[in-house]
């Protein structure tokens, strides 16, 4: 289930999504508007990549979607985390932290 390293930064955006619907089913604006609130403004979500990367994870079984209506009232698909979503999740995110330490002390050697 985890990714290797050099697959690793590809699957980031899967990851983000599935942290995101980890706390409540979101249509894809919401999505990601979250991330983008929550990276501080560093992380800009492309739409095209958004909902690429939130078919390949509805295909591979990690998130479910159905349609609802937005806060604006306009109709919506919603997605949310499916059991399969959570163990992926809590797998690729353990990767990552992993990965992004071994970064960061590269980084940090004088």
């Amino acid at each position: 289930m985890p990714r290797d390293a050099s697959d690793l930064l590809h699957g980031t955006l899967d990851v983000l999504i599935l942290k995101t619907l980890s706390w409540d089913a979101m249509h894809g604006y919401a999505i990601a508007e979250w991330i983008e609130k929550r990276g501080g403004g560093e992380l800009v979500i492309v739409d095209a990549a958004l909902y690429k990367a939130l078919h390949r994870l509805e295909d591979a079984g990690s998130i479910v979607s159905e349609w609802g209506l937005s806060e604006n009232n306009r109709r919506a698909k919603y997605y949310s985390l499916t059991a399969h979503g959570r163990a992926q999740l809590r797998a690729e995110a353990a990767t990552w932290k992993r990965y992004a330490h071994a970064v960061h002390r590269i980084l940090e050697t004088a």
